[in-house]
């Protein structure tokens, strides 16, 4: 196997929120709030907890593989053939919190996947920060 069929791609979206990272991490952990950003979901900030993500278009299986309250969240993300990871990392600034997320795992040959993540997870972000806007 050569090194170019084993490298993956990711996706990497960073945005500088002017909200704390408590009020981000409620976002990002509450089912009520993710669908309203995300999709409909079962999701608990539980380590090992499996959950799906469901949408127009299908659904997403999900498995939380680490939590660390108002830092670092991370789940397995695994839709039509796709084995990849989201992993959300909140650091405090100045002004707010610097919000990263990585979902890692695209193989060369997913490209339709990995430019749908390309494209989706700003729209994503841009929802996000709508929802934080408004809620308390």
């Amino acid at each position: 196997m050569t090194q170019a069929a084993t490298e993956t791609l990711s996706v990497v979206v960073d945005r500088e929120i002017p909200y704390p990272p408590e009020k981000i991490w409620r976002a990002l952990t509450q089912p009520h709030l993710i669908e309203e950003w995300l999709m409909k979901n079962d999701f608990k900030p539980v380590v090992d907890h499996r959950f799906n993500l469901r949408a127009d278009w299908g659904a997403v299986d999900c498995q939380v593989l680490a939590v660390e309250p108002n830092k670092m969240l991370s789940y397995s993300w695994a839709a039509y053939g796709l084995e990849s990871v989201v992993t959300w990392t909140l650091t405090p600034t100045s002004g707010g919190t610097h919000l990263r997320m990585e979902q890692s795992g695209f193989r060369a040959d997913q490209q339709q996947a990995y430019q749908g993540a390309k494209g989706g997870w700003p729209r994503f972000f841009a929802a996000l920060q709508q929802i934080l806007a408004r809620v308390d």
